[in-house]
């Protein structure tokens, strides 16, 4: 789907609703005993990284979210009864943390304990205001210091309803939220319908959680995979690597506001046409990861462009559908090649030595480190991101749905770029530091990344490399 903020998906003017977890609910949560599966190591490193920042007298906003519409005036019972539907189907939304003497400990209701609590806020006839208020709203009920930590909304109006969902981090990825749209859709269709819901279930992110962290806490700073990454962060002079270009911030400077940049990149046909070109060396990640080490290479003149590569962790057919945060990371080390191909073929064997490094933790693999990596800022290192959306379920729908993933921009010294492959193309967002140099050479990436993109099929009589897929 479109990344987007919540400034540029299209919000209307319109009557507001609200849900949100219900008195008695939260009453509920307050009196649980500990739930023994722990938090996953992100989740942890996610929630003391925000503690670390407010701590140091900053309010960062990180939710992720949502948006979509429905086809005329909602029937907002049915819509009532498919979110708490949705929301019973994936366990890590009812369950949330207390931190208990530096000891962060679950809780997790019960599904029979969850209710929704519906208001409606009232009618909102500038989108602007609507926009700045949907913000400010989700900024403190989706905040990773509280719980609970989502919130549900409608703007309702005759002839569409816009659905927007917002959730703090700890809970959802960004296939996560790809697959929101239609499943709430199938469930308001058939509650509309009174037609009881079928579906094979999901498997419980909370489960998962467990299942990582007793994997990753049967290593110990012995193990190679540790020993890798001792050795790349090393190279990167003790710290995880940045987007290797100048970003106009100043060195132990205060944490800079962020802004967005999010637009169409290519179109259908040329997405297409890169695709088949890299597809010998592993497809369109790849060949972004190749573009972007050229690239880099040019406007910062690095002689090594080092990233962390973003891989999901849904290795079992179980998790395939489960809202949750199913992402490692992996590192990698493109030095400056003289072409195209020659990086192409770089990445793909970086990435065929390295990606299974993504299965254990980074937070894991810092803590036998030992090394100190106090966070101070909510990203700890730049990325630069690819997914194929089209065969997420509805996907052909998302563009008259007006289907947005949601990102909060607020602060953060790191550059954060997400291509995405939709059904009309390639879409391009990136979140970095709100300087003017920053803007420029960010401005000057995806110019070129466009250039690039557009330009290799044109050249495909050239290439002789035929290299086995990743």
């Amino acid at each position: 789907m479109r990344i987007s903020d919540i400034q540029r998906c299209e919000v209307r003017p319109g009557r507001l609703v609200e849900w949100t977890f219900s008195p008695a609910t939260v009453a509920a949560a307050t009196a649980l005993p500990p739930d023994p599966r722990p938090p996953a190591y992100i989740q942890e490193s996610h929630i003391r990284t925000a503690r670390a920042v407010r701590e140091d007298g900053l309010f960062v906003p990180t939710w992720l979210g949502t948006a979509f519409d429905l086809p005329g005036r909602a029937d907002l019972d049915a819509l009532e009864e498919a979110l708490r539907g949705w929301t019973l189907r994936h366990e890590t939304l009812r369950s949330g943390f207390r931190v208990v003497d530096e000891e962060m400990r679950r809780f997790t209701l019960d599904a029979d304990d969850v209710a929704l609590h519906r208001e409606e806020v009232g009618d909102f006839a500038d989108a602007d205001v609507l926009t700045r208020y949907l913000q400010d709203r989700f900024d403190v009920a989706a905040d990773a210091l509280g719980w609970p930590n989502l919130i549900y909304a409608a703007v309702v109006r005759d002839d569409s309803t816009s659905v927007y969902m917002a959730f703090d981090h700890t809970n959802v990825d960004a296939y996560s939220l790809q697959l929101t749209s239609n499943e709430i859709h199938g469930l308001y269709t058939a509650s509309r319908a009174g037609r009881p819901v079928t579906g094979a279930p999901v498997g419980s992110y909370v489960d998962f959680c467990r299942q990582e962290r007793a994997n990753a806490d049967g290593i110990d700073d012995t193990h190679a995979i540790v020993g890798r990454w001792r050795e790349f962060i090393g190279r990167c002079d003790g710290r995880l690597p940045e987007f290797p270009v100048d970003l106009g911030l100043r060195p132990g400077g205060a944490l800079p506001a962020q802004k967005l940049m999010c637009e169409p990149l290519v179109d259908a046909d040329t997405a297409a046409a890169f695709e088949a070109y890299c597809r010998p060396y592993g497809g369109s990640l790849v060949g972004i990861l190749a573009a972007t080490s050229l690239i880099v290479h040019e406007l910062g003149g690095q002689p090594v462009y080092r990233t962390v590569v973003p891989f999901h962790t849904r290795l079992k057919s179980e998790w395939s559908d489960s809202v949750g945060w199913y992402v490692g990371g992996a590192p990698i080390e493109v030095p400056a090649a003289p072409d195209f191909d020659g990086a192409l073929a770089t990445v793909r064997a970086e990435l065929r030595a390295n990606r299974s490094l993504a299965r254990i933790p980074l937070a894991r693999v810092l803590r036998l480190l030992g090394a100190d990596f106090r966070p101070t800022s909510p990203d700890m290192y730049s990325i630069v991101s690819y997914t194929d959306a089209r065969p997420t379920p509805g996907s052909d729908g998302w563009t008259e749905q007006k289907t947005y993933g949601l990102i909060r921009v607020s602060y953060g010294d790191q550059v954060c770029a997400w291509v995405s492959r939709l059904h009309e193309g390639l879409w391009f967002a990136c979140r970095y530091p709100d300087t003017e140099i920053a803007y420029k050479n960010v401005r000057r990436y995806a110019e070129r990344l466009r250039d690039v993109i557009a330009s290799v099929p044109a050249t495909d009589h050239l290439r002789t490399a035929q290299p086995e897929l990743l």
